[in-house]
């Protein structure tokens, strides 16, 4: 391992795109449509829509930052730079609530497809299994995990549009109703759709996490904000598009098991061998979610390690032939034992807070950059004021809509970051840790001069 090696700029447009997809899951939507079509009164698509809308907000304000700091540290960088380096650590810290526990998430919604399928085999062996292979996959280097990720997603979307082609032919031979019930029918109400709009936000993580391959993007500054804004648009238009076809075969939100129904409607449209088949969709779709996330996540905290926020010498260092951060995705993959013995309710019940927070602190920081550079840059009110303000007021309002149990775990995280941080800075009286304008030219970025030091 060395800490001399550096990230090279090697990803596409259309393999940091591929990334962000995967990361969401193309298949989400056929998991979580009875949920959300139950709590929009059978109005899913336009609660897709809702949040598509909601999310872009946030999206924009990503793309704005990516283009200003082409920089692989996200919010944390972000935040660091713009509003000051214990708010960005405590922002980094809590982002990485987030970013540490997802691949175990993903892995363990993986398993539990795969043990559904293949019940003779334990769901705790399928976890060990996906953290091992995706691990093995990150580690030995960038190129094959974004080959292979394009392979997985790819077949991922093509399983869900299969899907979608046997609902179309079954509504060919039974036409629904209405063709707009599902878009807007008299039991849908504003309060019951932004409640569904609330819960569809939640499928829209990961759209963020293309900015930690900044470093690792061609063109990183225009590249990225595109990649973040096709994401968003592409996934958006994708759970909608799905979720008016789920819709219209299954009209109206009563269902007797909501968490089932994308295999009941496969049963219903394609028959039982269908139906299994389908399952291949979150299966694939899942294995190629873990790669993507954690492949993001060993980026983040290898950032933090060069930065002395974590331990530089463990997780600031890259393999000289594979120029990939090894411990940091080892201790990713050593997350999955967490998972051996929890519920998937409880494992998504707090990495949303840390999400959240970041895209707040994104959005509040477009309105720093437009403070502080409005008279020196050509940057505009609406675009840097009005637009991440009505992001911000959106991401606080989910927030406000986690459990008890998220915004608890969360707090109590957040407490552990600020102890940790008064005991690098001694109580605040030594500097906080963050890369100097030298480090930044190893990474080889160009960060604003006029912020270097602050």
């Amino acid at each position: 391992m060395s800490d001399q090696v550096k990230l090279s700029g090697r990803l596409s447009l259309p393999s940091v795109v591929t990334f962000g997809l995967a990361y969401m899951a193309p298949s989400l939507v056929m998991v979580i449509f009875g949920v959300i079509a139950t709590a929009s009164a059978g109005t899913a698509p336009t609660a897709f829509l809702v949040a598509t809308g909601a999310m872009f907000l946030t999206a924009l304000s990503y793309a704005k930052m990516a283009r200003h700091y082409p920089v692989s540290g996200s919010a944390y960088f972000y935040a660091r730079e713009l509003i000051g380096a214990p708010v960005g650590f405590l922002v980094g810290w809590a982002v990485l609530l987030d970013y540490l526990f997802l691949p175990m998430v993903a892995w363990l919604v993986q398993s539990l497809y795969l043990n559904a399928q293949f019940p003779a085999v334990p769901v705790w062996v399928w976890m060990l299994l996906n953290a091992g292979l995706t691990t093995l996959v990150n580690i030995i280097g960038l190129t094959l995990t974004d080959r292979v990720n394009k392979l997985l997603t790819a077949l991922a979307v093509f399983l869900v549009l299969l899907f979608v082609a046997y609902c179309l032919v079954h509504l060919a031979h039974h036409a629904p109703a209405s063709y707009t019930a599902p878009v807007w029918n008299p039991a849908t109400g504003l309060g019951g759709l932004s409640a569904a709009a609330a819960v569809a936000a939640y499928s829209y993580l990961g759209f963020d996490a293309v900015t930690t391959l900044s470093e690792e993007t061609r063109d990183a500054e225009r590249t990225i904000p595109r990649a973040v804004v096709l994401v968003i648009a592409i996934g958006g238009l994708l759970f909608a598009a799905v979720a008016y076809v789920m819709q219209l075969v299954h009209p109206g939100g009563v269902f007797d098991d909501p968490e089932i129904v994308a295999y009941t409607m496969s049963v219903e449209v394609g028959g039982q061998t269908f139906a299994d088949w389908t399952n291949l969709a979150g299966i694939v779709g899942g294995f190629a979610s873990g790669l993507a996330v954690q492949l993001s996540s060993s980026r983040l905290m290898y950032i933090m390690g060069r930065d002395g926020v974590l331990p530089k010498r463990v997780f600031g260092a890259l393999h000289p032939r594979t120029m990939t951060p090894v411990y940091c995705l080892l201790i990713t993959g050593a997350m999955c034992v967490l998972g051996l013995d929890i519920s998937l309710a409880t494992a998504t019940s707090f990495i949303n807070f840390g999400a959240f927070l970041g895209f707040t602190v994104v959005n509040v920081c477009v309105i720093t950059y437009y403070l502080r550079h409005r008279s020196t840059a050509r940057v505009g009110l609406f675009g840097h004021v009005v637009v991440p303000a009505l992001g911000a007021c959106v991401t606080v309002y989910l927030i406000t809509r986690l459990s008890t149990a998220a915004l608890t775990i969360g707090g109590c995280w957040l407490a552990v970051g600020c102890a940790w941080l008064l005991w690098l800075t001694r109580g605040l009286r030594r500097p906080t840790p963050r890369l100097s304008s030298g480090d930044e030219a190893d990474a080889g970025q160009t960060a604003p001069q006029s912020l270097l030091g602050t």
